[in-house]
């Protein structure tokens, strides 16, 4: 047998034990990944994973066939050992990095700090892969990725034990009866029992017990892999989205009629997206934040990413259907890839109203203004402000300043920071990361500081040897917010703006009066609205095609919290459904109840029906419903053919013709 011979036997035997090992493996990370994820605010790693398993795939279904063809193929086995070892290598760098998040999260510094010290050191990875790519024959390759393959083991071992001891010691992530995974892993590395303490002793015992456990030849194994103790696990929710009961779906509704009816009121039309566009539409609209864009699969060669706002589609749709003037509203929702936290989602609503096309100066943006105060004011959610400033006026600050126009966009980005970020902390980001001068930081942090009632910032600015008078850009922003503050007064709005340079709104798109709406009543919940002018966004769309547009956007999400608590506050009473009468069937006849309810509901009238031979179910129903009218059926009423009419808030009862019942009770619904 020729050398190459006698090493493709070999190189059989290992493909045949990769494989082996390599789909439980596979599995057994894609169990953990999310419990990983649930333990930091780290991603998954499906593309990684999925990059292991075709290798694997590879390996198992091409292999046999290359090597029966003869030596000259050992250049495909080698390719495909060369793609294997460095996914599973890529597999061990992912679960190393995740698990550093997931140590850095741990609130005791001593255990946070021994966790990382003890992980695997992804240089040392990084130097493996290396050794295995030197390699020069199929079988020696094969080998190093076996050992490849046993590393990884571990790194998952050691990647579920940090999980542990994160959901362990913290109270704010769901616990181990959360999920039949983590139940198994538990049970396994602390032998069923409590652990009074989780120290890095404890957790390096885990780590030893998970990595026997993962042991393809494992026979506890199959019960994560199979599923055998599913029934234990409940089910749960991506992180940053939530559910909504109907208690809080009552009050949603009830919200989104608010602010519909202020939206028509000011002569907008509905308009509805795609939740999802393509990702070409999408990048480079917003800045450094268009790394939140959670991009989707390859779907027939269209690469697709879910909408981030619905501004961006909203220029779309101008620009595909030849609109020049528009007044829309949309209330839908949009996704950011967010870190989630009090206030911020990953899947939320917005209400958008905005404006499209040529009008005169500020007539647009004073409008879409004022449709922000009657918004908030409507919704009476607290004491308000509305800060506002002027990209061209902000542009010519940072100019004033000596910033470069090619670091305008990233040195607002940090300005928008503001809110999260004490002034010393951004002036040093803009110092340290963006490129700025000590010099300059120092110009930008005395003039961001200036805010207060509008007309009064405005003829601060305009003061003579103010260095703002002497910037074109700035003048025409100045003139532009004259005109603006002085019909916002004439509408009674102005008292509700305040004049802030700090404002920045690090979105790329805007071009004219930016503003942010926050509650002053120290609510933290961040911006409840924001919005601008972006009148070149078309236009980057479709080159040519300029249409100047103003808006304005009501982050909801962050609205229903205080307007649920008011609710509670208040002790009202939520109603989950508008049903106006419940017929009360006294027995068990769906024919009777099927006939009475069918003509209320052909007569317009929300109806329930309800079968029991109890009074008390029916009354307890109606009552906790909400229900105002019952009608009443027994067996003497059938007799009679009458039907009794019971007013719940009145206590008062009548006997009606049975034939008559339901104009009756139309004509009591319609006068109460």
């Amino acid at each position: 047998m020729s050398p190459i011979a006698s090493a493709s036997v070999t190189a059989n035997g290992l493909v045949a034990e990769i494989v082996r090992c390599a789909a439980p493996i596979a599995r057994v990370a894609d169990a953990l990944a999310a419990l990983s994820c649930e333990a930091s605010a780290a991603d998954s790693f499906a593309d990684v994973l999925s990059n292991f398993r075709q290798a694997v795939r590879a390996l198992d279904a091409q292999v046999p066939d290359e090597l029966d063809a003869g030596q000259g193929k050992e250049d495909v086995l080698m390719l495909l050992a060369t793609q294997f070892a460095t996914s599973a290598h890529f597999m061990c760098k992912t679960s190393v990095d995740r698990t550093r998040l997931c140590a850095g999260s741990i609130a005791d510094a001593e255990l946070r700090d021994e966790l990382v010290a003890g992980g695997i050191d992804a240089g040392d990875l990084k130097g493996t892969l290396g050794e295995i790519l030197t390699h020069s024959d199929s079988a020696s390759v094969l080998r190093r990725a076996y050992e490849q393959l046993l590393r990884l083991r571990d790194c998952l071992a050691w990647e579920a034990a940090v999980a542990m001891a994160v959901i362990e010691t913290d109270s704010s992530v769901e616990k181990p009866q959360a999920t039949s995974v983590l139940m198994l892993l538990r049970d396994h590395a602390a032998d069923g029992k409590d652990v009074p303490r989780v120290n890095s002793t404890v957790v390096a015992e885990w780590r030893t017990k998970l990595s026997l456990l993962f042991d393809p030849n494992c026979p506890k194994l199959k019960e994560i892999l199979e599923g055998k103790k599913e029934t234990r696990r409940l089910p749960k929710i991506p992180k940053g989205t939530r559910d909504f009961g109907e208690d809080k779906m009552a009050i949603r509704e009830r919200v989104f009629s608010m602010i519909t009816g202020v939206f028509k009121m000011h002569g907008a039309v509905a308009l509805d997206t795609p939740v999802f566009e393509l990702r070409e539409t999408l990048m480079s609209k917003y800045g450094e934040d268009s790394k939140l864009i959670y991009d989707l699969a390859d779907q027939g060669g269209e690469l697709c990413s879910l909408r981030y706002d619905l501004t961006v589609p909203f220029a779309r749709y101008l620009a595909m259907n030849n609109k020049s003037a528009m007044r829309r509203y949309q209330i839908a929702k949009v996704y950011r890839r967010d870190n989630p936290a009090r206030g911020r989602y990953r899947e939320f609503y917005q209400c958008d109203f905005d404006i499209a096309g040529v009008y005169e100066p500020m007539e647009a943006d004073f409008e879409v203004i004022k449709v922000l105060t009657e918004l908030l004011d409507k919704l009476d959610i607290g004491m308000y402000e509305i800060k506002l400033n002027h990209r061209k006026l902000l542009d010519g600050m940072l100019e004033i300043c000596g910033v470069p126009s090619d670091k305008f966009r990233t040195v607002c980005s940090s300005i928008d920071k503001l809110d999260k970020l004490t002034l010393e902390q951004v002036k040093k980001e803009l110092v340290e990361e963006k490129g700025v001068s000590n010099e300059t930081a120092e110009k930008i942090g005395s003039l961001v500081e200036i805010r207060g009632p509008p007309l009064q910032v405005l003829t601060e600015l305009r003061k003579e040897g103010s260095k703002f008078i002497e910037n074109d850009g700035s003048v025409v922003a100045l003139n532009e917010l004259e005109i603006l503050f002085k019909a916002l007064e004439k509408a009674n709005a102005l008292d509700r703006i305040i004049f802030d340079l700090s404002l920045a709104r690090g979105l790329d798109y805007y071009t004219g009066v930016i503003y942010e709406a926050v509650l002053k009543d120290g609510t933290q919940v961040g911006s409840i609205a924001a919005g601008g002018r972006y009148d070149n966004l078309v236009g980057d769309i479709v080159a040519g095609k300029q249409i100047p547009i103003v808006g304005v956007s009501l982050g909801i999400d962050r609205v229903f919290p205080i307007m649920e608590q008011q609710v509670n506050e208040r002790n009202q009473v939520i109603r989950t459904t508008e049903t106006e009468v419940l017929v009360s069937i006294l027995g068990k006849d769906l024919t009777v109840a099927a006939e009475l309810v069918s003509e209320l509901w052909a007569a317009g009238i929300k109806a329930e029906f309800k079968l029991s031979t109890r009074l008390q179910s029916h009354t307890r129903y109606a009552n906790k419903s909400g229900i105002p009218w019952i009608v009443l059926v027994g067996e003497s009423e059938i007799r009679d053919g009458k039907v009794k009419l019971k007013d719940i808030s009145a206590r008062k009862e009548e006997e009606v013709p049975r034939m008559d019942f339901a104009q009756v009770l139309k004509q009591r619904l319609a006068n109460p």
